[in-house]
């Protein structure tokens, strides 16, 4: 499924027309031998639309449909896989054959015709639009918007009114999903690798800022000690992710590296896959009993991922000592290769402790 999120924090996707009935679908396609199911899916991506981006190695669910063919129709079982696009370009081979168009989330659910997939699309949804403070809070992605979420107080409405708690979260998410973005292209040749450093680097420093100001206000607003340890807690965890994407950074500039393991590319898939699920939750904490129900789906899924991610950093670190570690090998290459995942790992790792924090909030607050 190709996404987009957009200057004001709403999602988009985008929808191809079918060759024959000119419905609208998601480009889909065959398994491909010598690929991963999430790779040859990101290859039908550019074969049909022109796309180029970060497919996550980890599935949002299947849907069936009834494909019609000259010989008859089959009954067919499609994996539907988040695709962060970043190009389309101008020519690709079934350019002339099909229409591409961007669609709201809620548009794309009611363009297509399959309810499992329209089902799908609409769980896909977009986090709510942070708040002006959270965008002056980073001031790279200021936008225009006016809307502000009304202060319903901290859970069980403990927190002080006069704190920018909620504000200062969102504005961390924000930090989450561009320093993910920008990770997830470094590592897949996406863009210039110095000018991908150099934004994991300002976001780190962004979401640094922003938790400072955190703890700042924490020691200088009135709050009860146990919402002082959840406020502290959260906004750690938040950190810990960011900082250990810069941690990445840092490795792969110290030893300069240029080239990546496909296992590392696909870990970056599920980071930006989590930070786009974070950024969705963390809005979601100014009305703990209201939104309830969707924080439960969306850790859930975040620590589903991670599970996931530890697969593929396992399944990496074998093949890479197999290329590497045997006689006549590369120590160095291992060594520095197992650097850089477990720097991916640590990364995920606190994505998860993310969803801990939050699910904890909601089994006591909500």
């Amino acid at each position: 499924m190709p996404y987009r999120v957009e200057a004001d924090g709403s999602v988009c996707v985008l929808l191809i027309t079918s060759r024959e009935t000119r419905r609208w679908v998601i480009p889909k396609g065959n398994p491909i031998a010598g690929l991963a199911p999430h790779e040859a899916a990101a290859q039908e991506a550019w074969e049909e639309a022109g796309l180029r981006g970060i497919p996550c190695a980890a599935p949002l669910g299947t849907f069936r449909y009834t494909k019609r063919r000259r010989r008859g129709a089959i009954d067919a079982t499609v994996t539907l896989f988040p695709f962060s696009v970043v190009e389309q370009q101008d020519d690709w081979p079934e350019r002339h054959q099909r229409q591409t168009r961007w669609f709201t989330l809620a548009e794309a659910a009611r363009a297509v015709s399959e309810t499992e997939l329209s089902h799908l699309i609409a769980g896909f949804r977009a986090p709510p639009a942070p708040s002006p403070l959270a965008y002056r809070m980073v001031p790279a992605i200021r936008t225009g918007m006016g809307r502000r979420f009304a202060m319903l107080g901290w859970f069980q409405s403990l927190m002080p009114k006069q704190g920018r708690f909620f504000d200062q979260f969102e504005a961390h998410a924000v930090t989450l999903v561009a320093g993910a973005a920008a990770l997830a292209r470094l590592l897949h040749a996406e863009g210039d690798l110095d000018d991908q450093i150099a934004e994991i680097v300002r976001r780190e420093q962004e979401a640094d800022d922003i938790t400072r100001d955190v703890l700042q206000d924490v020691r200088r607003v009135f709050v009860t000690p146990f919402d002082r340890s959840a406020i502290i807690a959260l906004v750690g965890v938040m950190d810990d992710a960011i900082d250990q994407m810069n941690g990445t950074a840092n490795s792969i500039r110290l030893y300069e590296v240029t080239q990546f393991e496909a296992g590392m590319r696909d870990m970056s898939g599920i980071i930006v896959e989590a930070a786009r699920l974070t950024a969705e939750a963390i809005p979601l904490l100014r009305s703990l009993a209201a939104n309830a129900p969707r924080l439960h789906e969306l850790t859930a899924r975040i620590i589903q991922i991670e599970g996931h991610a530890d697969e593929i950093h396992d399944a990496g670190l074998r093949a890479l000592f197999k290329m590497h570690g045997e006689p006549g090998g590369n120590p160095m290459a291992f060594i520095i290769g197992r650097e850089i995942y477990s720097h991916l790992e640590r990364v995920v790792d606190k994505f998860e402790d993310v969803a801990n924090e939050i699910q904890g909030l909601v089994i006591d607050h909500a």
